[in-house]
């Protein structure tokens, strides 16, 4: 599909702590009305405690999740952990419009956070059987995604300062005994605000997003709330 002539400016979204069910329907919502005129947009944000099951996730991998929420959702993969001081990014992208397949995005969500860290001169790799991103075999990022008439939307979520006891009452990701990390114990920074930052920067060299230039401004993208 050719791009379109004058394209929609990306917009990102900074939108702090919010609840997971609220911001996963409004995904859903956003990826349903959408049109070919429809700007991606990509949201920042943390969510309280909740453990989130992918669409074939297996109970079986939540050992002891106690008073923190389950709940399942339509993104692939098994279970995983969401809590505060664990940075989000959700990107909802018209892959048909960029000519991306889901692979590709993949592959690029994990450059981005690989080449995060390596910023901080943390070295880190991927997993083409177990996507994510790995620091000596421990897992500090978790992706997952849903694509819904050519568009994607969920996301990654990257460990920054949080606490991690959580993942011990799950086999993070299906994989029982998996360890997990987070920029703090990796002595990466701890804000997130400039982590976010730096993931959107290198999110942006990953997927060219400059092709959504907004010519009002000298930025990639522009700021605002969802509920603008």
């Amino acid at each position: 599909m050719q791009p379109l002539s004058t394209p929609p400016a990306l917009q990102v979204h900074d939108l702090g702590v919010r609840e997971y069910e609220p911001i996963w329907r409004a995904m859903q919502a956003l990826t349903n009305r959408r049109t070919d005129e429809t700007p991606d947009q990509l949201w920042l944000l943390q969510h309280p405690p909740i453990f989130t099951l992918g669409q074939a996730g297996k109970t079986e991998h939540l050992l002891r999740p106690g008073e923190i929420p389950v709940i399942q959702v339509d993104r692939g993969g098994q279970v995983t952990y969401h809590g505060p001081g664990q940075l989000i990014l959700y990107l909802m992208l018209d892959l048909r419009r960029r000519n991306l397949g889901v692979r590709q995005l993949v592959t690029a969500m994990e450059q981005t956070v690989i080449g995060l860290l390596g910023d901080y001169d943390i070295e880190a790799a991927a997993r083409r059987e177990a996507p994510g991103v790995y620091v000596r075999e421990r897992k500090i990022a978790s992706l997952g995604l849903r694509v819904r008439r050519g568009c994607s939307f969920h996301g990654l979520a990257l460990n920054v300062e949080m606490d991690l006891e959580p993942f011990q009452r799950i086999n993070p990701c299906g994989y029982p005994g998996l360890e997990v990390t987070q920029l703090a114990d990796e002595l990466g920074p701890c804000d997130l605000r400039q982590v976010g930052e730096a993931l959107l920067h290198h999110l942006e060299r990953q997927l060219d997003l400059k092709y959504y230039l907004d010519p009002a401004s000298d930025r990639a993208y522009r700021v605002q709330d969802i509920d603008s």
